[in-house]
């Protein structure tokens, strides 16, 4: 399987990646680097008196400012806290996960993974595993450690490769995480580093940025998404991987009765939420209408992030009860508690994160970079869909290296969202750019903090499944979903739909 002289070289590359990305510091310490890098660069530009023309305010001009004087130290000191409590993505990820942990602990997001993948015919299997790993990305990483293994047990127990039910499974997971039919806590996540990278160029129109900022592209990935990876485990990978002679049995684990009954219970308690939500939202009286001249600053946007918490935990909440994972409100706060524990490493990142952040926008850097960089890019004449195709080519390149997507956007963010702004491309389809990119390459690096895992479910019924095996069943569909994105993506742009709310393409003239 791995030994021609091609896969070779690919597995040679492949393992000079994971070498390098091993060898980087943790993001913690990789933003705390950053950080000081800003303010040493700071105090270098500011004394070469680097200044570029304000792309806001014409006829002036802006100038780096020196982090490391008299009032930059004084900055530094005493803006800490409040550049870590102001922290865009911290409050909004917080409280969206306060919802889904419930709705994860519980059981629900579980239940309702495996009801869909065991209910369909044989025939939409394949289909119902990739579609149900796109929309398992609404509960963070749940995906990988449910339906990943239940996508090698259900065809192991319809006598197909387990393998290719669990690349299926892989390809939905991790190549569609961006796409959803709902929003899911990456919206905010990543909507919240766009705002500030935005902020930097442009403060007014930054504050029109709404979470839902790519909803109508990411609904329609999600069906591209499903077919994409459907046709190329059945036409590539499985025929590939040819018939399993493994002595593994498996029987596939069905949904209780108490579990049918919670979801039954989930589901009329979602459709009853959604009710009382549109009626805030719909009828003229509604208080979170707003005006019709301009519905993006309607408040029902600006609430999007305590609206998904009570999407999540309201059915959570109610499944939890009739499963009985939830008797009284002491388990309600355990397992809020236990989410937010979870959340540990993340508010460590984000601290660090947001000084970052901060000190770029404070020093100008973002600025000065974002003007000069844009001139750079229109000097090599990359405009359009060209430019367009670069930006995915970078992006996943980094992706190889950082798995994680908050913490690539929010080292990427301050340096391309203004850069892209100067350039006539707005934040929230910078944000979109990236997103492929970063899906599109999640199956095919063996840094993603997952990767091992699925290598380990997979060695169940193959011990020698490696990184090379992996990598080689997952490149095909990443080529595919690469492609079949990035064509949609130009027809978008060819035909200037919004790609979300209120969300266009190219910036305002």
């Amino acid at each position: 399987m791995e030994t021609t002289n091609k896969k070779g070289f690919i597995l040679r590359s492949l393992d000079v990646i994971e070498r390098v990305g091993n060898k980087l510091p943790h993001p913690v310490t990789l933003f705390a680097i950053f950080s000081v890098m800003v303010v040493l660069l700071s105090a270098v530009f500011s004394a070469m008196g680097v200044k570029v023309a304000d792309p806001m305010n014409e006829g002036e001009f802006l100038t780096v400012k020196n982090l490391l004087s008299k009032e930059g130290i004084a900055y530094l000191f005493e803006s800490a806290v409040t550049n870590f409590t102001g922290f865009a993505p911290l409050g909004t990820v917080l409280v969206t996960m306060l919802g889904i942990g419930i709705a994860e602990r519980t059981g629900l997001i579980s239940a309702a993974l495996r009801g869909l993948v065991t209910s369909v015919p044989k025939q939409l299997l394949t289909a119902a595993l990739v579609f149900g790993g796109v929309m398992s990305s609404m509960a963070a990483d749940a995906g990988y450690v449910v339906l990943t293994p239940l996508g090698a047990v259900l065809f192991a127990g319809l006598g197909r490769h387990p393998l290719a039910g669990l690349a299926a499974a892989f390809a939905g997971v991790s190549g569609g995480f961006s796409a959803n039919l709902l929003l899911t806590s990456l919206d905010p996540l990543l909507g919240g580093l766009t705002k500030d990278a935005a902020a930097i160029f442009d403060p007014a129109y930054a504050e029109n940025i709404n979470y839902a900022m790519n909803y109508y592209f990411m609904i329609v990935s999600v069906f591209l998404i499903t077919i994409v990876g459907t046709l190329v485990t059945d036409k590539i990978v499985e025929p590939r991987l040819g018939t399993f002679k493994g002595d593994v049995k498996e029987e596939v684990e069905y949904l209780s009765a108490v579990e049918k009954k919670g979801l039954w219970g989930a589901l009329i308690s979602i459709i009853i939420t959604s009710i009382g939500i549109a009626l805030l939202v719909i009828p003229e009286w509604g208080p979170l209408r707003g005006g019709e001249e301009n519905i993006i600053n309607a408040p029902f946007f600006h609430s999007l992030v305590p609206i998904i918490l009570i999407l999540f935990f309201v059915p959570g909440f109610v499944y939890g009860r009739i499963t009985k994972s939830i008797k009284d409100d002491k388990d309600v706060a355990d397992q809020l508690s236990d989410t937010m524990a979870t959340m540990g490493s993340y508010i460590v990142l984000a601290f660090v994160a947001a000084q970052f952040v901060a000190y770029f926008k404070e020093s100008n850097l973002g600025l000065v970079l974002a003007v000069n960089g844009a001139e750079l890019l229109e000097s090599t004449g990359f405009k359009g869909i060209p430019l367009i195709l670069a930006f995915i080519v970078i992006s996943g390149f980094i992706n190889l290296f950082i798995g994680s997507a908050s913490a690539k956007w929010a080292i990427m963010a301050p340096v391309f969202v203004p850069i892209m702004m100067q350039i006539g491309y707005t934040p929230e389809f910078t944000q979109l750019v990236y997103r492929i990119a970063d899906s599109t390459t999640n199956i095919i690096s063996p840094l993603m903090p997952y990767f091992a895992i699925v290598i380990a479910f997979a060695q169940k019924y193959d011990k020698k499944v490696g990184i090379g095996t992996l990598i080689a069943t997952m490149l095909p569909y990443s080529i595919a979903l690469t492609i079949a994105w990035v064509a949609m993506l130009i027809i978008w742009m060819l035909l200037g739909i919004d790609i979300g709310p209120g969300s266009s393409i190219y910036m305002p003239k």
